[in-house]
């Protein structure tokens, strides 16, 4: 177990997150801090934390976007958004993003200290967050941890980074449509923006993997104009 509770914080109002930060430690909390989303990812990557704060509106990526990204690669993390969207679309939002807390400002520094020890104690038990490790499509088990599909036969074809993460996006997501845009941003990161052509040979390879007449797709769906989608009724 961690020694000391850890938080990432990203906020771009630097006079808030200094604020935050401060009350944070007094807490006992180590905080490692990002004024943009891009550096919160970055950061996320290089450390272990028991709760992330996200500000939704920030530059380079926004909050939604880092809540996402994060999610693909690990769904246990509590993630708390703070934002000055106060809607109830905006909450609904954010939750489908997979926060599990939403704080609108202005907001009482004692509650979101109160908000925080509950997330942190949560994820310190982890009870009723179920780690999504495989999913089934017909006959065949994707791995998330261990990058592969296990055939019907029992034979292991090794899956990519790249192809496990748009997989885990495409199922989280069954039966909607996920935006070209949206694949970009969580799946590629904006570290380097692939053409279509890259996404549409990731969707041919899965519709090998996965259909049983790839020409005529029951799975692995393009749509024109917007992105694509993976429908699955049977769960």
């Amino acid at each position: 177990m961690l020694s000391k509770k850890r938080i990432l914080l990203a906020e771009d109002e630097e006079h808030l997150l200094e604020a935050i930060k401060l009350n944070l430690e007094l807490e006992g909390y180590k905080v490692s801090t990002a004024t943009n989303g891009k550096k919160a990812l970055q950061i996320f990557k290089e450390e272990r934390f028991n709760l992330v704060i996200l500000d939704v509106m920030m530059p380079e990526v926004d909050g939604f976007v880092v809540a996402e990204t994060i999610r693909l690669e690990n769904t246990e993390v509590p993630i708390m958004f703070l934002t000055a969207k106060n809607t109830n679309e905006d909450k609904i939002s954010g939750l489908k993003k997979g926060a599990d807390d939403y704080l609108t400002k202005p907001f009482n520094l004692e509650e979101l200290i109160l908000r925080v020890n509950n997330l942190v104690k949560r994820s310190l038990k982890g009870e009723d967050l179920k780690e999504f490790n495989s999913y089934k499509i017909g006959g065949k088990t994707i791995h998330f941890n261990s990058f592969e599909l296990v055939n019907e036969d029992g034979s292991i074809t090794p899956l990519t980074k790249k192809e496990t993460m748009l997989l885990k996006l495409l199922i989280e997501r069954r039966n909607d449509a996920v935006s070209r845009e949206q694949i970009l941003e969580t799946v590629w990161n904006y570290d380097v923006y692939p053409s279509t052509r890259t996404i549409d040979n990731f969707i041919l390879t899965f519709r090998k993997y996965f259909e049983p007449d790839p020409k005529n797709p029951v799975y692995f769906h393009s749509i024109r104009g917007v992105g694509y989608k993976f429908t699955d009724n049977q769960h």
